[in-house]
């Protein structure tokens, strides 16, 4: 095909592939606690905070839900390493429970099972029925859940149409307070919203809670809302909306929680010497930290130097404090 070659204004195409070349600069090593917004995967969070932290180095503490909302603990850099830790916290949520209907998916996004009128229910018999459900339990988790079951995640196979019975497992509900409640109408009867506050352990699935009250009252019931408050010690006073985090210049590093900053929010705290320093930078054991750090000798604690810095994570082990995770080499 022929015609004119193609004009470009000068310098058109030195423009083009500094554009391309420029990125935001490199965050330094932290946490970020995101508000996240409804509708994203956690997994969508860590890809715009990749963008918005310069660096491929990004991970999150404990999956959220699409329809959740509220904290998710991003960790950037070398800070990823101090995730696994978080993800065991205990977490706090408020939600709303939709007592009189039962969904496939225990949320509202799956299909109506079951429907029967529920505005006959008390307080007094739901705060009681709340109440037989905290503790030490065992919890069949939700069928929608991330598990895998023969290679396969649960969720998956529940998409496909499938059955899926997953077996219980101890969980503990710390908390569950119930709020304010309101009566409404939805898929044709007479149903009862509730709010409640919990507080759980690692692995509990919100949604299966919400089933279980439904089951302890004798009437089905879904998820209708749910807001992660806080993760172990980061709470959602901390977080910032991605929107919030958007708004850094291009050419201005994220602002991250220091990973000293990060570490008091999990761990006990041992403040080192310099030369107590210097050992762990070589992978040395150190004096045991005293009781009124942990008395947990199982406990994981953060050392951190004479300059504030996060030196290692630290375990007893034949009666020394010795580093499982060194951040500051000597």
């Amino acid at each position: 095909m022929s015609g004119a070659p193609e004009v470009r204004a000068p310098g058109a195409r030195r423009q083009r592939d500094e554009g391309a070349r420029r990125r935001r600069p490199t965050a330094p090593d932290g946490f970020v606690i995101v508000d996240k917004p409804g509708g994203w995967t956690s997994h969508d969070v860590v890809a715009r905070m990749r963008g918005l932290a310069g660096t491929r180095k990004v991970g999150h503490a404990g999956t959220l839900d699409p329809m959740a909302t509220g904290v998710l603990v991003v960790g950037v850099g070398r800070a990823t390493k101090l995730l696994t830790y978080v993800v065991g916290a205990d977490k706090e949520y408020t939600a709303t429970i939709r007592l009189g209907v039962a969904t496939t998916t225990e949320d509202a996004e799956g299909e109506v099972t079951r429907a029967q009128d529920a505005d006959h229910l008390t307080r007094d018999e739901i705060v009681a029925a709340a109440r037989g459900l905290t503790g030490d339990v065992m919890q069949v988790p939700s069928a929608v859940s991330a598990i895998k079951v023969d290679g396969e995640r649960a969720y998956a196979r529940v998409r496909a149409g499938e059955q899926v019975e997953l077996a219980a497992r101890p969980v503990t509900i710390a908390e569950l307070v119930v709020g304010e409640m309101r009566e409404a109408s939805a898929d044709g009867v007479r149903v009862l919203d509730v709010d409640v506050r919990t507080v759980v352990s690692s692995g509990t699935y919100v949604r299966a809670l919400a089933r279980d009250l439904g089951l302890a009252l004798g009437v089905g019931a879904h998820l209708v809302a749910l807001r992660r408050t806080r993760v172990g010690g980061y709470r959602l006073d901390d977080a910032r909306t991605l929107d919030e985090l958007a708004r850094t210049p291009d050419d201005v590093p994220l602002d991250v929680m220091p990973l000293a900053d990060a570490a008091r929010g999990t761990f006990p705290v041992y403040d080192v010497t310099e030369a107590q320093e210097r050992a762990l930078g070589y992978g040395q054991g150190i004096e045991a930290y005293p009781p009124s750090v942990t008395d947990d000798p199982d406990q994981t604690v953060a050392a951190i130097g004479p300059d504030g810095r996060l030196v290692a994570l630290l375990r007893l082990r034949e009666g020394k404090a010795r580093p499982v995770l060194v951040l500051a080499v000597a």
